[in-house]
């Protein structure tokens, strides 16, 4: 099972829309994610991602959301 996340725009490279790129940050984890299905996307943003790929814009209340089930998630597998 893959499992979309979101994550925040810290930086944009590349103003090229087929090959933009940007740095993302995943709680404390920062990956470089392809930006190109969201030419719209701006640092600061909040973006659902995908295999490596940002497929859609989400508000800070509904990420910061999903980062509270994850957390849930792992503490039950934990057992705590």
């Amino acid at each position: 099972m893959c499992l979309a996340v979101p994550g925040k725009i810290l930086t944009i490279e590349d103003a090229e829309p087929i090959l933009r790129t940007g740095k993302v940050q995943f709680g404390g984890i920062v990956k470089e994610v392809h930006l190109a299905y969201l030419p719209e996307a701006k640092v600061g943003d909040y973006v659902i991602v995908h295999v490596g790929f940002a497929i859609s814009i989400v508000d800070e209340k509904e990420a910061t959301r999903v980062f509270e089930y994850l957390k849930e998630m792992d503490e039950m597998e934990k057992g705590g």
